[in-house]
């Protein structure tokens, strides 16, 4: 007997979007779930990083919808879509280098009080932000030199999982990771894997959008693949149709 399939966090239904005459998304559905890796496949100009920018509110759909956890929800802007429960990590990663790993995790989320005056003249409580970021840190099991070093100090691994932890921190719905591993070496690109496999431990829905096939394989739960706008094929990633998954991405017969 099959196991019930858990009900969607994220639904993207019927997504188109154009820039002037580029018809970057035509018709894309997809779902993902919580506690699954799903791979966002494409080559490059599929229009993955655009689909990821209207879930984390940065481009508006021209049609469709996207519903979290079944409900419609406005996405009009970054903000709201964090205030949704989405996090994104893009490959620049937005990290301030001049600050602290808990500096990072809190920067415009800033602990303060009392709460009963305007946040522009409240205190910052800077203990209850470095303990909150030190307990993800090592929930993650993310190893650190220096826990109050500037982040310019450290590896670019270090940095990634910086980031990726700090998603964790305001995630309550998706955390949607653009090409963590690209710039990393072997060693740190592994770190950053165990990192998004304690988030699906943990039971987040993550959207991994990524060209190494070796992490889709390693990873991947399921696997959406896109070509010039289009959803062309969706599986679960494994060695024995890794060429399949090759073909959809380049448009070649399987």
């Amino acid at each position: 007997m099959n196991a019930p399939v858990a009900a969607p966090v994220l639904s993207v239904r019927n997504a188109e979007k154009r820039f002037g005459a580029v018809h970057a998304l035509k018709d894309v559905s997809f779902d993902a779930r919580r506690g699954e890796v799903l791979a966002l496949l494409g080559d490059n100009g599929a229009g993955k990083s655009t689909l990821v920018k209207c879930i984390a509110g940065v481009h508006a759909l021209d049609a469709g919808e996207i519903l979290l956890d079944g409900e419609a929800a406005a996405l009009h802007s970054p903000a709201a879509a964090r205030n949704a429960g989405i996090e994104t990590v893009y490959q620049d990663l937005a990290l301030f280098d001049n600050l602290t790993p808990a500096q990072n995790f809190y920067c415009g989320r800033e602990i303060s009080f009392p709460q009963w005056l305007p946040r522009g003249l409240r205190f910052m409580n800077s203990r209850a932000m470095d303990q909150e970021a030190a307990d993800v840190i090592d929930r993650l099991k993310v190893r650190l030199p220096k826990f109050d070093a500037p982040v310019a100090l450290m590896s670019g691994g270090q940095r990634q999982a910086i980031a990726v932890a700090r998603a964790t921190v305001f995630t309550r719905k998706l955390v949607m990771l653009d090409e963590p591993t690209a710039a990393l070496g072997l060693r740190e690109s592994h770190k950053v894997l165990d990192l998004i496999k304690q988030l699906r431990a943990e039971g987040n829905a993550v959207i991994l959008i990524t060209h190494n096939m070796e992490h889709v394989v390693e990873l991947a739960d399921r696997a959406v693949v896109l070509r010039q706008g289009r959803k062309v094929g969706e599986l679960k990633p494994d060695r024995s149709n890794r060429q399949e998954l090759v073909s959809m991405i380049v448009g070649a017969e399987a």
